[in-house]
């Protein structure tokens, strides 16, 4: 048996956030001790890993409760809404990202940023040796293999949306003879 500090240092919690847990009926101990101490127990511990790992997945504590009250594909519906809440989360970064280069448009401002640009792309490709045919051929396998991921890309670079179409569309058609 483990006390509530104990796993709260164990998990990297405050005390106060395993008390909270408790009072929710999230995570409520096994035991307590002759001094009315909480005492959790390896299934206790077991729960908590999951409650961790859930909470990383950015899932809400009433999200959790449901996964873990054992209700049928919760964890699946919960686990996709929150990807699609983080895909929804990361387009939104990526047109303020595009702001802010479009407003500093200083190029060796952006250097020391994580920003690629469709230029810097195709630079880079040119620098492997790819040339137009190869950089279409790219964009048809990944557009064939990963065409979410390949939308995902594409919109990170800053195209605009007519183009990225543009460009789908061709390699839907180039991998689809």
């Amino acid at each position: 048996m483990m006390t509530v500090g104990r796993l709260a240092r164990r998990f990297g919690l405050s005390r106060s956030t395993l008390l909270y847990y408790d009072s929710i009926g999230l995570l409520v101990p096994s035991g307590r001790s002759r001094a009315n101490y909480r005492l959790y127990s390896e299934e206790d511990v077991v729960r908590m890993e999951q409650i961790a790992l859930y909470r990383e997945a950015g899932l809400s504590l009433e999200a959790i409760a449901d996964i873990l009250a054992g209700e049928s594909g919760e964890a699946v519906q919960a686990l996709e809404r929150r990807l699609e809440s983080i895909n929804e989360e990361i387009s939104d970064l990526r047109r303020q990202q595009q702001t802010i280069v479009a407003l500093l448009r200083e190029r060796d401002r952006l250097s020391g940023t994580r920003i690629l640009t469709k230029d810097r792309w195709v630079e880079i490709l040119r620098g492997s040796g790819l040339d137009e045919e190869g950089m279409w051929r790219w964009h048809a396998e990944f557009e064939r293999t990963a065409p979410e991921a390949h939308q995902d890309f594409l919109e990170s670079l800053g195209i605009r949306k007519k183009e990225i179409a543009a460009i789908r569309n061709w390699s839907r058609s180039a991998s689809n003879p």
